[in-house]
């Protein structure tokens, strides 16, 4: 088995295990968290309903600016908390710069 198919697996188990914990309502979603090697993608879904409430797909380098701005779109439409999701990435780096600025700009 190649190196690259097994950390994506081992994510994905991890992702799953976090998946089974949380759930995001209309009033609290789930602060979903993507990370490739170029872009960083941040949403807000509402899991009882199955709908995407906001989304920002921004480049890597902007992940602070990526938390701050789906904080601001959550706040126009009066959302005022959300379970963050890492979605299996180790609460670090861009992640974890994600999260900061969501909680600093009010969400």
């Amino acid at each position: 088995m190649n190196l690259q198919r097994y950390k994506r697996q081992q994510r994905q188990k991890r992702h799953h295990r976090v998946r089974s914990r949380i759930l995001g309502t209309a009033t609290k979603p789930r602060l979903c968290v993507f990370r490739s090697n170029r872009f960083v993608e941040v949403q807000l879904i509402d899991d009882e309903k199955g709908r995407t409430l906001a989304a920002i797909r921004m480049p890597l380098k902007a992940a602070k600016d990526a938390g701050a701005m789906i904080a601001q779109k959550a706040n126009e439409k009066h959302i005022m908390g959300a379970v963050f999701d890492r979605g299996g990435y180790a609460y670090h780096g861009h992640v974890k710069e994600i999260a900061e600025a969501a909680r600093a700009e009010g969400l």
